[in-house]
């Protein structure tokens, strides 16, 4: 009895414990960082997208996420996705946007939820249905009242239902932060008086929601108090949100691109990501998300524009088919090792800035105790360097950041990646795909029948097979044909000409531009 007793008290035990890893508490903010259930967090972010990979992928890449020294996942919410008609809900398979939420959650982990619903995000119109774009009268991301009330019904939809499941941090949930609209600043500008007033009018529907967690909105120039502006880029070191007492948030930093067709594959060195986040830290960062940490893939017709692949690797430290990418997973996983060895200090100290050279500088975070940290930095791209710092001497490589913690010893410098495990070629990790004749007999037999497998070819007959869907004398916008089905539509036309010796002009479109090209007849 004792033993069941003693057995029971430890289940309940791991249960309070798993309970509170996966909750956050009240959270608030000041000039300095994000204050989660009272305290100061300095914390690593990953971008990964629930519908870019499927739900049985989730625990391991969060797992995996947390094991690079992750605390925090985010992702967008795809807006057409989930309302693929009005009123007409999917939370199915890679958008069981609940079930990945509380992955997260189970994982000890906090979430950043970018509802915005425009996302952008290389993701098919944006992410906004095209069902919208046929309600008359209806002007996308401006002062425009259709607009306006699709967007908010859809954003109070995704908040009640978080609300619902008790996922948002003010109800012990993870989501510490949410997001509305998206780089909106970019284009605000040519939307005239419409613009401002919509990024005004979406960051205070945003507030009405009463999510207890604090709001952002990504290159925001003009958001208004309580919303916090925050910075997408290669390097936000030098970010400076648009109001003093608000903290220095980096939504998105870029470890590599996304692919288009055709073009070379997109590339960012470890090192150069590494020195970006060190950077930003070393300058009073508080929230550093890597997008993306898990790129995944653009299933079916997701990808947004003609020319972005199905791959949305984005070349993260987790590639498409969850491996990891060395040396760029581990550096950055030693990386945040560095950085939270200096968390108290670097969130209780006001730093001290000293010249150390042309190009080279030292930020000192020291408390009254006698605790130290320090970043060292050399913002040379192409010379090396030996600096002196409290009376010693350091190597600092061209482009690099040392991290002190204890102001003497470094822990971690951004442009060498020296411990093995990060230099080994992980060769077991390779794939490659070979194409094969199709008359190919595989040896292998079949666990249900004794025959060989077969390969088979269909080939499809390129034509029309009955009426036509409809006739028109000119050309037709593409997607107000197909309503955004399909990529493909299929023109036939006939050309009579009846005068000898005339010259018939044939316009070709391209990206909506006429080129004439002359053929005679």
């Amino acid at each position: 009895m004792g033993k069941l007793f003693c057995s029971s008290c430890c289940l309940l035990f791991f249960l309070l414990l798993c309970f509170e890893l996966g909750s956050a508490g009240n959270v608030t903010y000041d000039a300095r960082s994000l204050i989660v259930d009272g305290h100061r967090k300095l914390l690593i972010s990953a971008s990964i997208h629930y519908p870019r990979s499927v739900p049985a992928m989730w625990p391991g890449l969060v797992q995996t996420a947390k094991e690079g020294g992750v605390d925090v996942i985010e992702t967008y919410v795809f807006w057409n996705g989930h309302e693929i008609a009005p009123s007409v809900y999917n939370f199915e398979g890679r958008f069981d946007l609940v079930k990945f939420v509380k992955t997260v959650q189970q994982a000890g982990m906090y979430c950043i939820l970018r509802i915005g619903p425009f996302v952008a995000a290389e993701w098919n119109y944006g992410g906004v249905p095209v069902w919208l774009h046929y309600i008359p009268g209806t002007v996308f991301r401006t002062d425009n009242e259709n607009f306006k009330f699709y967007m908010q019904r859809f954003m109070t939809y995704i908040v009640d239902l978080m609300k619902k499941e008790k996922l948002f941090a003010s109800q012990g949930g993870p989501i510490i932060l949410s997001q509305v609209e998206n780089e909106y600043g970019y284009y605000e500008q040519g939307y005239g008086e419409g613009g401002k007033r919509y990024a005004q009018w979406a960051a205070k529907m945003a507030v009405a929601q009463n999510t207890g967690v604090p709001w952002i909105m990504c290159q925001q120039y003009d958001a208004p108090d309580p919303v916090i502006d925050t910075c997408n880029g290669f390097y936000c070191d030098a970010f400076k949100p648009t109001a003093p007492h608000r903290p220095k948030i980096w939504t998105e930093n870029w470890p590599g691109w996304f692919q288009l067709f055709g073009a070379p594959n997109p590339h960012r060195p470890a090192e150069d990501v590494a020195f970006a986040v060190a950077r930003f830290f070393q300058k009073g960062g508080t929230v550093n998300n890597y997008y993306m940490y898990h790129g995944g893939t653009n299933f079916g017709r997701t990808a947004g524009g003609p020319f972005i692949t199905t791959s949305y690797d984005y070349e993260a430290p987790i590639d498409e088919y969850v491996y990891l990418i060395l040396p760029k997973w581990g550096h950055l996983k030693e990386l945040h090792r560095a950085i939270k060895l200096c968390e108290n200090l670097l969130l209780t100290s006001n730093p001290v800035n000293i010249s150390l050279g042309p190009s080279q500088e030292a930020d000192v975070y020291a408390d009254a105790s006698g605790g130290c940290a320090a970043f060292l930095a050399n913002t040379d791209d192409k010379n090396d360097v030996t600096v002196s710092f409290r009376n010693a001497s350091y190597h600092l490589p061209a482009w690099s950041v040392s991290i002190l913690p204890d102001c003497k010893t470094e822990v971690y410098n951004s442009a060498e990646i020296t411990h093995p495990f990060l230099i080994e070629q992980v060769t077991s990790q390779a794939s490659v795909v070979e194409m094969v004749p199709e008359d190919l007999k595989p040896s292998v037999q079949s666990s249900k029948d004794s025959k060989t497998l077969n390969w088979e070819v269909f080939v499809e007959k390129a034509g029309i097979w009955a009426e036509a869907d409809l006739v028109k004398s000119s050309l037709e916008d593409h997607v107000n044909v197909t309503k955004d089905a399909s990529d493909y539509l299929w023109y036939t036309t006939r050309l009579v000409v009846t005068l000898k010796k005339s010259q018939a002009v044939l316009f070709s479109y391209y990206a909506n531009n006429i080129h004439p090209m002359a053929y005679n007849l």
